[in-house]
């Protein structure tokens, strides 16, 4: 199935929306992303306004033998409140597709096959032994989607499902509810400055390596978003504020993820076989590891401080995307418009925003509305559930990842240059991190953060 067929923005939705002139037919992917989110939050956040007293449960996915997994995980209780989520989950998207001009029985097909998937990954990673190196559920999403898509012939209604990017946006808008701007503001400047100056010298090198090796800008990007700020999800932003090729950003999502695998087993074992202080170790953790949650998984392995280290840099990089989409989609629009450049111009503020990819806004606004206007007893009743909604939304995006990506693309794109550049940058970005992990977080340029 074509991307153009997968796609919320197709042809076809543009034409139905002109025969029937409904408001809700050919909205983009990106605004469906943040109503289906939006009616998560506020349906959540108001229930718990009216209840204060009442207590969220997320399913349990956590085990450390057969009878945890028995007696904890596969119970009729958790395995009920994971089909009402699924129940849930593929009404709203449904909704979505369907005014979309998508197949609906296609769809809800192939729905159901990546939610199980999506949901055994996260049985997976739950496992203790499993979960203490540090491998998270994204893995064995990617993983199973991979295989799947790399051994076997993917079937329509399976490739229709696999909305990868749409799920990841729904997610990233609820995202944002865990981004506190008091936690950032509670690290002081060494944990803004170390996330600024990671973010902004890797950002450049990145896509001037990938320059130096022959690749084209569009995914050049895509890449260096990838690797300066936070892994997929800054992919993701950075496709849509220049409108690039799915593949390029399906063929960066899965590098990202690849790599990642053998740098949340080594990092932790270099920051204590070479006696890397243990903030500096959770900084440099926080910096260079792509996702919350495999930061704080490898940085446990290290210490406590080393976790709130980490995850501290972590959210600091994650409130950049909102000023990265911005910046991308107008150096973008500048360099598509040279003659404005050379003429002193500014880039259309229209052309602008048409590039800015909306569920970013999303994202930004559930942000202030937990860091400002929701009540504080009411973030903490609500925080574990809508982290529980967030992981499930990735965990169906990385087996989409996985079913959308192929193992021969990436030596096959561009002769395998973008994956070099990839690995040539993050190396960079490795050691470009641990020097300011060292300078903010060791006590050299500031006095060591009291994390303890």
């Amino acid at each position: 199935m074509s991307n153009e067929s997968k796609s919320v923005e197709s042809k076809s939705d543009a034409s139905e929306q002109s025969q029937s002139g409904s408001f809700w037919v050919g909205l983009s992917e990106d605004i469906w992303a943040v109503l289906i989110a939006g009616v998560l939050i506020l349906s959540t956040v108001a229930w718990a306004l009216a209840s204060p007293d009442f207590k969220f449960v997320a399913p349990v996915y956590k085990w450390a033998n057969s009878d945890d997994l028995f007696s904890k995980v596969l119970i009729a209780n958790n395995l009920l409140l994971i089909a009402l989520a699924g129940i849930v989950f593929a009404v709203l998207s449904a909704i979505a597709i369907w005014l979309s001009g998508g197949s609906l029985r296609k769809y809800l097909l192939g729905f159901g096959a990546i939610f199980i998937l999506g949901i055994l990954s996260l049985v997976i990673a739950g496992n203790k032994g499993i979960n203490y190196y540090g491998l998270e559920y994204v893995i064995f999403g990617l993983l199973m989607g991979l295989a799947l898509s790399n051994l076997l012939d993917i079937p329509d209604w399976l490739k229709e499902a696999a909305r990868s990017e749409f799920f990841i946006k729904t997610g990233i808008v609820i995202l944002g509810t865990g981004v506190l701007f008091k936690d950032i503001i509670q690290a002081g400047m060494p944990g803004i400055l170390q996330a600024v100056a990671v973010v902004s010298v890797v950002w450049f090198f990145s896509l001037w390596l990938s320059r130096r090796l022959k690749v084209d800008d569009e995914f050049g990007v895509i890449l260096a978003s990838a690797v300066s700020i936070c892994g997929v999800s800054a992919a993701i932003v950075a496709a849509g504020a220049i409108q690039g090729d799915k593949k390029k950003l399906s063929y960066v999502t899965a590098l990202v993820l690849l790599v990642a695998i053998p740098m949340l087993i080594l990092q932790p074992w270099a920051i204590k076989a070479f006696g890397i202080p243990e903030l500096v170790g959770g900084a440099w953790l926080g910096g260079t590891l792509d996702t919350t949650a495999s930061v704080t998984a490898a940085a446990e392995l290290v210490g406590g401080a080393a976790t709130k280290a980490g995850v501290i840099v972590k959210f600091s990089q994650n409130v950049l995307i909102g000023v990265a989409a911005f910046f991308i989609a107008t150096w973008w629009v500048l360099r598509k418009n040279p003659e404005q450049a050379l003429n002193g111009e500014k880039p259309s503020l229209k052309v602008v925003w048409e590039r800015f990819p909306k569920f970013v806004l999303g994202f930004i606004a559930a942000s202030i509305l937990f860091s400002f206007l929701i009540p504080t007893d009411t973030v903490k009743q609500v925080g574990g559930f809508l982290k529980s909604l967030q992981t499930l939304w990735f965990a169906m995006a990385f087996v989409g990842i996985g079913l959308e990506a192929r193992f021969s693309d990436l030596v096959k794109i561009q002769g395998g240059r973008p994956a070099l550049a990839f690995i040539g940058a993050q190396v960079f970005n490795i050691f470009w991190t641990l020097l300011w992990a060292y300078l903010l977080f060791g006590g050299i340029l500031f006095p060591t953060p009291d994390l303890q």
